[in-house]
């Protein structure tokens, strides 16, 4: 079984996909974990996140190993600091860059090759357009401030809101509008407005939806 769990920035895919994955039995991924590794190897090596290029090949010789919240490259765990603020700037234009996706998504489908449940923005447009369960969570940018900012908090970093704000809503933007798999929902994704809902709600409702379409395809 594949399941697709979709979303822009603090959409809560991430949390709510590692519990689908938990009740389903099935390994999780969460693709951004990935572009994020690459952003953080190519800011420790000098690399221009403009140089096409360059970035290009680093992701497409780069491997990358992921279990649940931690990520490796090459071996080498990379999961202290990988939501540092500081390539928070790279990360969209790195992320937008087509030779990365495509060198990421051919490692992201060999995850997924057993059964998975994988985060992202693209994985039921693209990653699994044939994935058996597709779903595409939405939240108000306040909403998603407010997670981001409680993120930050437990991880013991400063937050300034309205940074944060402006950083949510130009991701959003960017991955909305890029040209190359840009975040948008699956035809047969199933949308779900997570603004009043908690992470258990959400799990009940992605798993109602995966058990009543098992038990029709089925009957």
């Amino acid at each position: 079984m594949i399941v697709a769990i979709d979303g822009g920035v603090a959409s809560g895919k991430s949390a709510v996909g590692r519990r689908v994955a938990e009740a389903l039995g099935l390994p999780f991924v969460d693709s951004g974990l990935m572009y994020r590794a690459i952003t953080r190897i190519a800011a420790e090596r000098g690399i221009d996140p403009r140089d096409s290029e360059a970035i290009t090949r680093l992701a497409r010789t780069t491997d990358l190993k992921l279990d649940g919240e931690r990520v490796w490259a090459d071996g080498v765990e990379l999961t202290h600091g990988i939501y540092d603020a500081d390539h928070a700037e790279a990360l969209p234009l790195i992320a937008a860059n087509p030779g990365v996706r495509e060198a990421l998504v051919a490692q992201q489908r060999r995850m997924g090759g057993t059964g998975v449940v994988m985060a992202g923005r693209d994985i039921g447009t693209v990653v699994f357009p044939d994935a058996d369960h597709k779903f595409f969570l939405v939240a108000s940018l306040d909403e998603k401030v407010r997670r981001r900012a409680a993120q930050y908090e437990r991880r013991g970093e400063r937050v300034d809101e309205e940074a944060m704000r402006k950083e949510v809503a130009e991701r959003d933007r960017v991955d909305t509008q890029r040209a190359v798999a840009p975040l948008r929902p699956a035809q047969d994704a199933i949308v779900i407005d997570t603004d009043h809902l908690d992470v258990e709600q959400v799990l009940d409702v992605i798993l109602k939806h995966i058990a009543e379409r098992s038990q029709a395809k089925t009957k």
